[in-house]
């Protein structure tokens, strides 16, 4: 973030922080969501805390602060009369069950990811042992890790593809972890985007694979999937 901050002092330019999977995370021993101009978080079901649906948004400009809450207002300036409209506007509005749901789990938030650290940490251990796994990596400048998912990259001659079939046989889900967005079908049709366009980020979209993950997993079920996975390491690699 201070590289992205510094060219933003220089050319004057707001910065909006992105830190929907990092609730509690701390880069440089400073919070996700207080480095910048604006931050949002997201509150999705397999976010680290969540409300059922909806999100936050933080900021310290009284201006930007308006015009948010116009804007997820259906565009009502916050002194305007009833149903009067200022601006193009969202039916954003957080309801107050999802709101007091939000204010329960933000009590429990440091138990909440103190357990999903303890299931990576279980996955770090036992992964180090296999091989064509490659386990994610932690910057230096991350002084505090909020884990939201934990995805692998899996390594030739090992097939992301051919694992992810083999662990859906033995009843354990897991995903791609993305495909790149310009290969998205809307992507494509509209800008014409192509196979190629983009190499790294279509070799990483190819073997990047997401793990079963949450906070209440426990240490069998880890043990369950890593030993799948290994297996089959073995018998896609051989193949």
């Amino acid at each position: 973030m201070d590289p992205l901050l510094a060219v933003a002092r220089a050319y004057n330019l707001g910065v909006i922080e992105d830190a929907c999977e990092a609730i509690g995370a701390e880069y440089k021993g400073r919070s996700a969501g207080t480095l910048s101009d604006a931050a949002v978080f997201a509150f999705y079901p397999n976010k680290q805390m969540t409300t059922g649906e909806g999100g936050m948004i933080l900021t310290n400009h009284t201006d930007w602060d308006m015009l948010f809450r116009s804007m997820r207002n259906q565009g009502r300036d916050v002194f305007n009369a009833w149903l009067n409209h200022t601006r193009l506007g969202y039916n954003y509005r957080l309801d107050e069950m999802s709101a007091a749901m939000g204010l329960v789990q933000i009590q429990r938030i440091e138990a909440l990811l103190t357990k999903r650290a303890q299931v990576a940490d279980w996955y770090n251990e036992r992964l180090a042992e296999i091989d064509l796994i490659e386990r994610p990596h932690i910057a230096p400048s991350t002084t505090r890790m909020s884990w939201f998912v934990y995805v692998v990259r899996v390594r030739p001659p090992a097939s992301r593809d051919d694992l992810m079939q083999r662990l859906a046989e033995v009843g354990i889900p897991s995903r791609p972890y993305f495909t790149p967005i310009h290969l998205q079908p809307f992507y494509r049709d509209m800008f014409g985007y192509q196979p190629g366009d983009f190499p790294v980020t279509e070799r990483l979209g190819a073997v990047s694979l997401a793990l079963p993950f949450s906070g209440v997993m426990t240490e069998a079920q880890v043990d369950y999937v890593c030993e799948h996975l290994q297996a089959a390491i073995l018998e896609t690699s051989a193949a």
